[in-house]
């Protein structure tokens, strides 16, 4: 990875997701983009259109303080974005990335992220957006847009930053699981990690093959490297997993040809998001 884009809006998570794009680029040794998106907050700014209800003599003068105001409001938003972005570059200048450029951007985050990533090698986002607050059941309106759009990798932040040790790779065999262990391996972001892979429920000799292949893909690569195979429901097991082994990050691919294709399709992503409280890598 050589080109972080991280997506800040004005939530809880801005810090998070600041700190977890500069361990990245950090450790990449690349450079950092902080973007923030204006699209929603502007619009959402204008004005009712009260001309029918009022009156011929007020109407003008009316619409013009409304006017005003929305103006007003927009050059906060403005103004609030630029503060959260040099904000931003202070804690990567903090974290010793020095390779820091900011982008305020007007239009939609899901388009917006698109365009990015042309020029990305990974996306940076938070689990919610300003809007979510802290209710554990609702995650970021955009955020599974974002995710199912991007063809590069996508890091959606937990809460808070804490250093990365250990990682788990939930492995299924899929492509886009292969494609994960192959950019760990030649990745310098991760090298020196503790790793484990965790097949859930599965139980057939080309599964254990693969398993075999791609620990020997990251034993290769000078990883330290365990891997594991468990019955269950994808979503429990590897949550628990988390929790319980005290995993710093999750890497998945985000389809694969098992019961964890329905990631980013369906419920299970959603569930899995919710409950693992470390980033999580996703791959396609």
């Amino acid at each position: 990875m050589k080109r972080v884009i991280a997506l800040l809006d004005d939530s809880g998570y801005t810090q998070s997701v600041c700190d977890h794009a500069a361990w990245v680029a950090s450790r990449a040794k690349g450079s950092l983009v902080y973007c923030h998106v204006l699209g929603r907050r502007v619009a959402a700014t204008e004005s009712s259109d009260f001309s029918g209800s009022i009156g011929l003599g007020a109407r003008t003068s009316l619409l013009k303080e409304l006017a005003g105001l929305d103006g007003q409001k927009s050059k906060l938003f403005i103004k609030r974005g630029r503060e959260i972005l040099e904000e931003a570059k202070q804690r990567a200048a903090g974290m010793g990335v020095d390779n820091v450029s900011v982008s305020l951007r007007n239009g939609h985050l899901v388009e917006t992220a698109g365009e990015l990533e042309q020029k990305a090698d990974v996306i940076v986002l938070g689990k919610r957006g300003a809007t979510s607050h802290l209710d554990m059941d609702h995650l970021g309106s955009n955020l599974e847009r974002v995710v199912r759009s991007c063809k590069k990798p996508v890091m959606v932040t937990s809460r808070a930053f804490s250093p990365i040790e250990k990682l788990l790779i939930a492995f299924d065999g899929g492509n886009s699981s292969v494609k994960a262990v192959e950019h760990i391996a030649r990745s310098e972001v991760f090298h020196g990690l503790e790793c484990l892979l965790i097949n859930v429920s599965g139980d057939n000799a080309g599964q254990s093959d693969s398993l075999s292949r791609a620990v020997g893909t990251l034993t290769d690569a000078g990883y330290q490297v365990q891997s594991s195979v468990v019955a269950g429901q994808p979503e429990t097991v590897i949550a628990e997993t988390v929790e319980q082994q005290g995993f710093d990050m999750l890497v998945m691919g985000a389809y694969g040809h098992s019961r964890i294709r329905n990631l980013i399709i369906g419920s299970t992503t959603t569930q899995m998001i919710r409950a693992c409280k470390v980033p999580i890598a996703l791959f396609r």
